[in-house]
């Protein structure tokens, strides 16, 4: 599960929420296969499609940040993933 650094909570990825669709941010020498797996295995979900593609790394001062991927996978129907935070304090 290291593949698969945090999910993303924006406005956007709360609205696919609702298509049981669900948006992380993945390492980016990853592979999809690999993705699917990590999350079949470890939320125990059937992993119907999966879109991913390449943010830009940013520029600093002292050089560039790395590059991610992000990644919005779809689930099959009657599957969900618990959300993680409950209720925003």
């Amino acid at each position: 599960m290291n593949g698969i650094k945090y999910a993303i909570f924006t406005k956007k990825c709360l609205r696919l929420w609702g298509n049981n669709q669900y948006t992380s941010n993945v390492e980016s020498g990853s592979t999809r296969t690999e993705i699917k797996r990590w999350f079949e295995l470890f939320f125990g979900v059937k992993v119907i499609a999966m879109n991913l593609y390449l943010l830009p790394g940013k520029v600093r001062r002292m050089g560039h940040t790395m590059h991610y991927r992000r990644m919005i996978i779809t689930l099959q129907p009657g599957y969900s993933i618990p959300p993680i935070i409950e209720k925003l304090t």
